[in-house]
């Protein structure tokens, strides 16, 4: 079995703007402290070769790529994870590497670096993670979550992925940060219709509880204009606003690993809560995060 007591390479201490997919030294299982979920959030990474269909100007991946995750091993995947919630649940881990506030475990989530959807078996992978939280004891406590550009929604498998999820009470963080497609293609580097993604983010709606994730932040020194936001709640809009959990809007807590770093600066927090009491007029819960 592999485990994080095998592992090459230990944290000395979890931070919320350190989230290095290496730290436990696995391939596909990594430990966040994860600033919007609050506490610690078992990653799920599908895409170990930096490769993502968006190109998203704030990533933190460093050498990120174009392209789809590869050839997952479920048997290493299962082993990796099994390994890691046995020494979370029943070992020190916790004791070891968390600050003591922060001691719970908050989720297992598909992010990683890229497009979870993107893998060939991600069905099978929900279903694995699924059952080793029931294995664990996590079911009824600790959801699985699966952050995604929701780019390939109109997929069958994924749609079988995130209906099993669905079903055992997981949620979706669904990336929309923009609702033209100029916007679009400056913040996440491709050639998008808001239709398709209002379309995309109905379809993962109907199928598991799902919350939009946002990133908001200044470009070349200007905040996103009247007209940008305006667009966005449109989109909101169109995919169903009562079908929505709502909103989590954050800003730029860690550097940009991307060329286009050097257009970007944060918003400040009066800022961010300006434009979540524009989306909550639409009628949606929002959680901020600067």
């Amino acid at each position: 079995m592999i485990s994080p007591s095998s592992s090459k390479t230990h944290p000395r201490s979890l931070s919320v703007r350190n989230h290095d997919r290496d730290l436990a030294g696995l391939t596909y299982v990594y430990p966040v402290l994860s600033r919007r979920a609050g506490g610690v959030s078992v990653g799920i990474n599908l895409n170990p070769n930096n490769a993502c269909n968006w190109h998203c100007a704030y990533c933190q991946v460093p050498g990120l790529v174009r392209g789809k995750a590869p050839e997952i091993d479920l048997v290493r995947l299962e082993d990796e994870l099994r390994g890691f919630l046995a020494d979370l649940v029943h070992g020190d881990w916790m004791q070891r590497f968390v600050p003591e506030e922060t001691r719970v475990i908050r989720d297992v989530a598909f992010s990683g670096n890229g497009e979870p959807t993107s893998a060939a078996v991600f069905p099978e992978a929900v279903e694995l993670v699924v059952r080793l939280c029931t294995e664990f004891g996590l079911a009824e406590t600790v959801p699985v979550r699966l952050i995604t550009n929701g780019s390939l929604l109109a997929q069958a498998r994924v749609q079988a992925g995130i209906r099993r999820l669905g079903e055992a009470g997981g949620e979706v963080w669904f990336k929309v940060d923009a609702g033209t497609p100029e916007a679009m293609a400056r913040i996440n580097g491709v050639q998008l219709e808001p239709d398709s993604v209002a379309r995309n983010l109905a379809r993962c709606a109907a199928l598991c509880a799902t919350w939009v994730q946002t990133c908001m932040f200044r470009w070349d020194g200007a905040v996103p204009s009247e007209a940008e936001i305006d667009a966005y709640l449109g989109l909101l809009e169109q995919a169903g606003v009562s079908k929505l959990q709502g909103v989590l809007l954050y800003g730029i807590a860690r550097q940009s690993m991307q060329p286009e770093a050097a257009h970007l600066s944060p918003l400040t927090t009066d800022e961010l809560q300006a434009i979540a009491s524009r989306i909550e007029k639409k009628g949606l819960t929002v959680r901020v995060s600067p």
